[in-house]
């Protein structure tokens, strides 16, 4: 009978927390290099991500972290925290010995609570597709972000290998896509964006998982090919815009539409480049970093990260090599200084960047950051990027929240990437803090 009793008071706790909840399902979608523009403006083809604008809540702007670049930027997406407490502090990790192509896959490299773990702990169900830094997640439905060092161009088998239950990639050509290789998966083409749509749109219908993580990359792609208005970005755009249709539809097909909230992020903005700067080689002059690939016998390197640079210490503590560095860079002509400024230890830990850089360089918008050691300093450049340091307009990532708890007709001027993950945590009420976000009042409807 006691048991009975414990099982009858569980559903009713149960039960309870669901009606509290203002959404059963979170659908968090990140379109890398996201701008609000895209929905902001009339000549982008996005009808799915301008209906959510006109009938939800939208930001006029989302101010990244220090540097805006993917990892990092997702990290904070899925903990609320800034790259200094969260531990991803660039796409690769900063090697002493040569950088060795590896990049910040395993989930075990995050220093801080994620939503994932706080739905997996309230008896929730997840599932995440293509998300950065989430190998080994606590996940029920995952197919990471991965990719082998020695395996070249294939993105197909790392997956099969890292996908959570094993065999759900198998599921998932199965049911839904058809077998998959690198012709009609891959990054460098739409069609990803529409398998990665219709795969998400399966789980979501199938599965019902209480919060669903999504990262479209073809955005980022084509806008690091042709810049901010390159040929193919509006297509790109577009099939990011059809997969958020599907998931969309597919809610409605499984009779949770009205309990199911998606919310549209991204990870920076982007801006055109017309100059490349490579600080390093100021470095090999002074005889402080080797041209080999592990650096030699190195005193000090620059980190790149798209247009934001780190210098490194081999010894923290070597105050000589710093003077060094900083006379270095005194002694470079008027023209090339024009280009950037030193963004201080001090400064750094106010934006949360990473806290083992004694110092940062950032651009001046236009200009990208290259780890080489040879060569000329300053070159021409093309194409766009990103990295910067988040202080102006076209860095700025965009926001979008429609659907189950979300108020209408919401514009927020300005807000913070780590603000999204209080938000999520709100609507599925979880028991999750965000270290460095706040939940923005006005865009959740009240209880």
């Amino acid at each position: 009978m006691k048991k009975v009793l414990f099982i009858l008071m569980l559903l009713a706790s149960f039960a309870a927390s669901a009606q509290e909840r203002l959404s059963d399902h979170v659908v968090l979608v990140s379109i890398d290099g996201f701008r609000p523009d895209f929905y902001m403006e009339e000549k982008w083809p996005a009808a799915y991500l301008k209906y959510m604008a006109e009938n939800g809540a939208k930001a006029e702007g989302v101010r990244g972290v220090f540097p805006t670049v993917t990892y990092p930027s997702h990290t904070t997406l899925i903990t609320g925290a800034k790259p200094a407490r969260h531990g991803v502090f660039y796409n690769s990790p900063f090697e002493e010995n040569g950088q060795t192509g590896a990049w910040y896959w395993f989930e075990n490299q995050i220093k801080v609570p994620t939503l994932w773990d706080a739905v997996k702990a309230k008896g929730m169900k997840s599932a995440s597709f293509i998300w950065p830094v989430s190998v080994d997640a606590p996940i029920d439905y995952n197919l990471p972000e991965f990719w082998y060092l020695e395996g070249g161009s294939d993105r197909i088998q790392p997956m099969r290998d890292k996908d959570v239950p094993d065999g759900f990639f198998e599921e998932l050509e199965l049911e839904v896509t058809g077998k998959l290789n690198q012709r009609t998966f891959n990054g460098d083409y739409m069609n990803r964006e529409d398998r990665t749509g219709e795969m998400a749109a399966y789980v979501l219908e199938k599965y019902k998982p209480n919060l669903m993580t999504l990262h479209l990359i073809a955005t980022d792609h084509f806008q690091h090919e042709g810049g901010r208005d390159g040929e193919k970005v509006a297509f790109a755009l577009a099939a990011a815009d059809r997969a958020i249709g599907k998931i969309w539809e597919a809610a409605e097909r499984a009779g949770i539409a009205d309990r199911t909230t998606i919310i549209v992020s991204g990870d920076h903005g982007f801006v055109d480049v017309h100059t490349r700067l490579a600080p390093n080689v100021w470095l090999q002059k002074e005889g402080l970093i080797g041209k080999e690939k592990d650096r030699g016998n190195w005193k000090a390197a620059f980190h790149t990260s798209g247009a934001s640079a780190f210098l490194h210490l081999k010894d923290k503590n070597d105050q000589a090599t710093l003077k060094k560095v900083r006379a270095a860079i005194e002694a470079l002509p008027e023209r090339t200084k024009k280009l950037f400024r030193i963004v201080e230890k001090e400064e750094l830990n106010q934006v949360g960047a990473d806290p083992n850089a004694a110092f940062g360089i950032a651009p001046i918008p236009g200009v990208a950051m290259s780890s080489s050691a040879t060569g000329n300093d300053v070159v021409s450049g093309g194409g766009g990027t990103h990295g910067y340091f988040p202080e102006f307009k076209q860095i700025e990532t965009g926001f979008l929240a429609f659907g189950a708890g979300v108020q209408k007709g919401k514009t927020i001027h300005i807000m913070g990437l780590e603000d999204v993950a209080p938000l999520i945590s709100e609507l599925l009420q979880l028991d999750f803090e965000a270290p460095d976000g706040v939940l923005l009042p006005g865009i959740l409807k009240q209880k």
